[in-house]
């Protein structure tokens, strides 16, 4: 059994947010604001999370990511992540901001964890203090350091580009991926600020990377599936390291898009900038079936937006926001 929407695309990927709590207190997240957070009756349970996760794998669903929040403050994440194993998920991968990370490696490890994605908007631990609010950056550089000596290598580290706060860091980040070899990725800023300060103005093309990056360390493109979201590169002079360009905004590629996402108190949501979520907790604690929640999937899937309408007049970003916006 398969998942497909209207426009005949294919639906393999889900991302899970199994908390939308974090230890962080970023400027620009929802997260940082205790006020925000549901209640812990309002957030699945494991067992809840689990069912779900058995049905979507019924559905055709291949790749399984799991995000926050921060996924790592809720205990039993590795319980969790095994259990996607158990049910022979081809791919289980997690996105995380790294502060408790370098302790966690080997059971993540064990657990089945595939791959893992960084958040890091920047390199400059005093600036990196200011966006956190937290004093975490070397424990987040022991995250990476560990990861790299795992066989999660390499890991993947996401930075969100804002004009005036740290493009001037792109150079930067590329010798990152080229000394510690990790494939560092740069996402075009979308607006799913929570203060809604989002403007073009502020949005780091992904083209201006490339050319920045490009200027002092030449790359070349590396082939890719068309329902992925990075276009990729590596370095000409065989540099270990990989550079990965997310551009959402200058370059949509809604057209092929595999995935939606399950929020953390039973949403399905099945664009980033969808206006409506739709509830499947509901049917959970109301005693539906496998099949009536399957059903209830389908119809959701089917209706899935054709694009994200950013670049439409008249946009209107929805009123929550995401804590990661990484693929």
């Amino acid at each position: 059994m398969t998942l497909h929407d209207k426009f005949g695309r294919q639906i393999t990927d889900l991302r899970i947010s199994v908390t939308d709590r974090c230890n962080f207190r970023c400027v620009y997240c929802r997260s940082a604001d205790p006020e925000n957070y549901r209640e812990h009756e309002q957030i699945l349970s494991w067992s809840e999370l689990g069912r779900l996760a058995r049905i979507f794998v019924n559905l055709g669903i291949e790749k399984m990511r799991i995000t926050g929040g921060e996924p790592l403050v809720r205990d039993g994440a590795e319980s969790y992540i095994q259990k996607l194993h158990e049910l022979g998920v081809p791919d289980i991968s997690m996105t995380t901001n790294g502060h408790l990370l370098s302790k966690r490696v080997p059971s993540l490890i064990a657990s089945g964890l595939q791959r893992i994605n960084i958040s890091l908007d920047s390199l400059d631990p005093i600036k990196f203090e200011k966006i956190t609010r937290t004093r975490t950056y070397d424990s987040v550089m022991r995250g990476i350091d560990a990861v790299q000596a795992s066989p999660l290598a390499p890991a993947k580290i996401n930075a969100v580009l804002v004009r005036g706060f740290n493009e001037d860091e792109v150079e930067a980040f590329a010798a990152f991926a080229r000394d510690r070899g990790v494939i560092m990725r740069f996402i075009e800023f979308m607006p799913l600020d929570a203060d809604r300060h989002w403007s073009r103005e502020l949005m780091v093309p992904a083209e201006e990377v490339y050319r920045r990056i490009h200027a002092q360390w030449p790359l070349v493109e590396i082939p890719h599936a068309k329902s992925e979201t990075a276009r990729k590169y590596k370095f000409v002079d065989g540099a270990p390291g990989e550079i990965g360009l997310i551009a959402p905004v200058t370059q949509p590629f809604c057209g092929h898009c595999s995935r939606i996402r399950l929020t953390a108190d039973g949403k399905v949501r099945t664009c980033l900038f969808s206006k409506d979520d739709h509830d499947l907790r509901a049917l959970l604690r109301n005693g539906a079936s496998d099949a009536d929640i399957e059903e209830q999937i389908r119809g959701v899937v089917t209706e899935k937006e054709a694009g994200h309408r950013i670049n439409e007049p008249g946009f209107q970003p929805p009123s929550r926001t995401m804590v990661f916006i990484g693929g």
